[in-house]
């Protein structure tokens, strides 16, 4: 196991009304060895900021709404070199902090997911949202093709050159779908460890809208496919629109040889969506060819642009 500098890792807690959790999360932190806590605050109207800072954290009000949101504007307010992100509302353990960032000294990874469902607890999530849940991941691993099983994990480590990678436009809790989705664009080495979910603590609530949450965390896989797997993207309505075009040109050509009836509007409507698959499918092979070896190439550059810096950092120790 990689030698850990707790010292090196910024806890970054995004909050929105988390007083009666904020202050024992902090506590396990600091009792963990990390005590470096920055609390980034939606405008809670309890007294989420004054209890997080009589705990010890660095507390900073969010200009913005939404938890998206105020994880990009902590990524410009972070002094360390690793992050950990977790909740502020107690469901994850201060114990398994060791556990996710260790990936990330030993050089495993650059962004470490927390998979809760190695380890839930009773009552940690309702049935609905654990059906939500496994719905989209699965998604997840349709659309993006990696085999990562909790993306809505709201624990995560990772360092914080890899962070500011990111292409992030996500305002909601579409934000840690949005970070799986660009680690894979920009080739970031992920991966998964267990970690224990618990249930919410009696007298916190739950910001989560489940059902519109969830949807909106399905067109996002969906968009972010565009500039991700292309392939998916338009290969996916090409398919859709050449199968009903060969549908209704099946009902005309049907109509016509066995009854001798014309529907020439019909047909006009099959040849267009003939047409149009066939189009996305050849835009879907060709844009999957330029993001492959696009993909490549930054890999390369970003190869050499490590070694620079690890070049560099190695002749300032030298002197």
């Amino acid at each position: 196991m990689a030698e850990i500098d707790r010292n090196a890792v910024c806890v970054l807690i995004p909050t929105l009304n988390e007083a009666e959790t904020i202050g024992d999360v902090i506590d396990g932190y600091n009792d963990a060895g990390y005590t470096n806590v920055f609390v980034i605050d939606g405008g809670s109207d309890d007294q989420t900021q004054e209890i997080a800072s009589e705990h010890g954290a660095r507390v900073v009000e969010q200009s913005g709404s939404g938890k998206g949101q105020a994880v990009r504007e902590a990524f410009d307010l972070i002094d360390r070199p690793y992050v950990l992100m977790v909740d502020g509302d107690g469901t994850y353990r201060p114990e398994d902090a060791d556990k996710m960032v260790e990936p990330l000294f030993s050089g495993d990874a650059k962004h470490v997911i927390g998979n809760r469902f190695a380890d839930m607890r009773p009552g940690a999530m309702t049935r609905l949202n654990q059906v939500g849940n496994r719905l989209i991941n699965w998604a997840y691993r349709l659309i993006h093709r990696r085999d990562h099983h909790d993306i809505l994990s709201g624990y995560r480590a990772f360092t914080l050159r890899s962070a500011k990678r990111l292409d992030l436009q996500a305002e909601g809790f579409g934000i840690e779908t949005e970070i799986a989705v660009e680690c894979v664009r920009e080739g970031i080495d992920t991966v998964e460890v267990p970690i224990t979910y618990l249930p919410r603590p009696e007298g916190s609530e739950t910001n989560l809208r489940p059902v519109r949450d969830g949807a909106v965390i399905i067109v996002t896989l969906y968009r972010l496919a565009k500039t991700n797997n292309p392939f998916f993207y338009f290969g996916s309505v090409g398919t859709l629109a050449l199968l009903s075009g060969l549908a209704v040109a099946s009902f005309v050509g049907y109509r016509w040889i066995e009854q001798g009836i014309a529907h020439e509007v019909l047909a006009v409507v099959a040849t267009a969506g003939i047409l149009l698959g066939m189009q996305l499918l050849t835009l879907a092979f060709l844009s999957d060819m330029v993001v492959s070896l696009h993909r490549d190439q930054r890999r390369r550059i970003e190869r050499l642009e490590e070694k620079v810096e690890d070049d560099e950092e190695d002749s300032e120790w030298k002197h």
